[in-house]
């Protein structure tokens, strides 16, 4: 393992400080080779930190043992990846924020796939949600392509499913040794053995409600484009949605019944300019220009 990336893992688990104060650490340092001789004064002040979060960062900073971590992850067969490893995901490198780490369980070469999109929505389809997912995902995933989602239950369990056989990465947004739902532990194992499974928490990071948003950004900036199956007007999926095209990626939609509740979402994301998509060829038209 190489310095950089064991100094981040270290990074990683110390409390008191977030992801946004890590990469202007970075900036300030980034080999990460002068940071262990800043005191708890020029932490406060090179980042703006209090003097009680500034301690706590300290104080973790030199009691971790980086050899103890990488052995419980090695342990654990989890690999972890810096931004600057050759397998992290090169569109994701692009995003306005993406994660400094992440931690893969499972085919790490599924990162370096070009033909990449997510698929997300409700978590509570409608009994039409699996023919659409046949019509459209399938097909996708029979011509090549991985399909990223965050492994919750409803259309994203689905279409992890739908892929098992093929290609298929989840974003967990909790650590992996605490996989989210519990309903879909028997995926998570599968996904393990045979697939792929990240998250940019550490391993013993516990699910918590704020997580799942931050994660969606790492689902949407994977991939060329985000299909969104079935999503109220005020959900995840417009979340991932959104992030997408701050991301300038392609966002797709599936149109319904004006009837039903889980169809509002996606006829809002059509209105907003989203492409309409009836078929899986509606969706190769738009994303091979973007691989050419």
């Amino acid at each position: 393992m190489d310095h950089f990336t064991r100094e981040l893992i270290v990074l990683n688990h110390c409390r008191g400080v977030g992801r946004k104060m890590i990469w202007r650490l970075l900036h300030r340092d980034p080999n990460l080779i002068r940071f262990r001789n800043y005191s708890t004064r020029d932490i406060q002040q090179f980042f703006h930190l209090s003097q009680a979060k500034a301690t706590i960062f300290v104080d973790d900073l030199h009691q971790l043992d980086a050899n103890k971590l990488l052995s419980m992850l090695h342990a654990q067969q989890i690999t972890p990846i810096s931004f600057q490893h050759s397998s992290y995901p090169k569109l994701l490198k692009h995003i306005f924020d993406p994660p400094y780490l992440i931690y893969a369980k499972g085919n790490v070469s599924l990162l370096n796939e070009t033909k990449m999109l997510s698929v997300v929505g409700t978590r509570h389809p409608s009994r039409e949600a699996l023919q659409i997912i046949n019509k459209i995902v399938v097909p996708l995933i029979k011509n090549g392509w991985t399909i990223v989602s965050g492994m919750a239950m409803g259309i994203d369990g689905m279409a992890h499913q739908q892929a098992l056989a093929h290609q298929t990465i989840a974003v967990l947004g909790s650590g992996l040794n605490h996989p989210y739902p519990r309903q879909n532990h028997f995926l998570f194992k599968q996904m393990c053995a045979a697939q792929l499974v990240i998250s940019e928490y550490p391993p013993d990071a516990r699910p918590e409600r704020w997580r799942f948003p931050e994660r969606n950004r790492i689902i949407s900036g994977m991939t060329l484009g985000t299909l969104v199956i079935e999503a109220k007007e005020k959900s995840g999926s417009l979340i991932t949605a959104d992030q997408a095209l701050d991301q300038g990626r392609d966002v797709f939609a599936v149109p319904g019944s004006i009837f039903k509740e889980t169809c509002g979402g996606t006829h809002r994301l059509i209105q907003q300019g989203a492409k309409l998509v009836c078929d899986w060829q509606d969706i190769i038209q738009e994303l091979n220009w973007r691989m050419e």
